[in-house]
């Protein structure tokens, strides 16, 4: 007789837990989450993590404003990895953020932000211009 192993009733993954929590979330945070995600190497980062994912056992969740305020003064970041995290707060939480950000992107996180941009331009309700 053979037993099967129940499926786990929480993903394991990091990255498929934020994609749930994602799920219900605003269009920015769910873009921003995807952008961190397809980027691949600073959501990897302990650090990281423990500035801005909030993990206790049974639920998880971003506090992008905890890490708003204080991922310049806790992590070491290089200018690319500044201007990428800056912009993905900004795609979560709307913030007026300088352009020239984007001068310090490398073409692959700058494709990312893009796409990040993308998801909020076409899933954001559309305001009708009056006629």
């Amino acid at each position: 007789m053979t037993t099967e192993t129940p499926p786990a009733e929480h993903p394991q993954l990091l990255t498929d837990r934020l994609l749930i929590w994602a799920g219900g979330r605003t269009p920015g945070e769910q873009a921003a989450v995807i952008a961190l995600i397809d980027e691949g190497d600073l959501l990897t980062r302990p650090d990281i993590q423990q500035l801005l994912v909030v993990d206790t056992g049974t639920t998880l969740h971003c506090d992008w404003p905890r890490f708003e305020t204080r991922y310049r003064t806790t992590l070491t970041l290089d200018d690319e990895e500044d201007a990428f995290l800056t912009l993905v707060i900004a795609t979560a939480f709307p913030r007026l953020v300088a352009l020239w950000k984007v001068e310090a992107l490398g073409r692959r996180r700058l494709t990312i932000i893009l796409r990040a941009v993308e998801h909020l331009a076409t899933t954001s309700t559309t305001v009708q211009e009056p006629t």
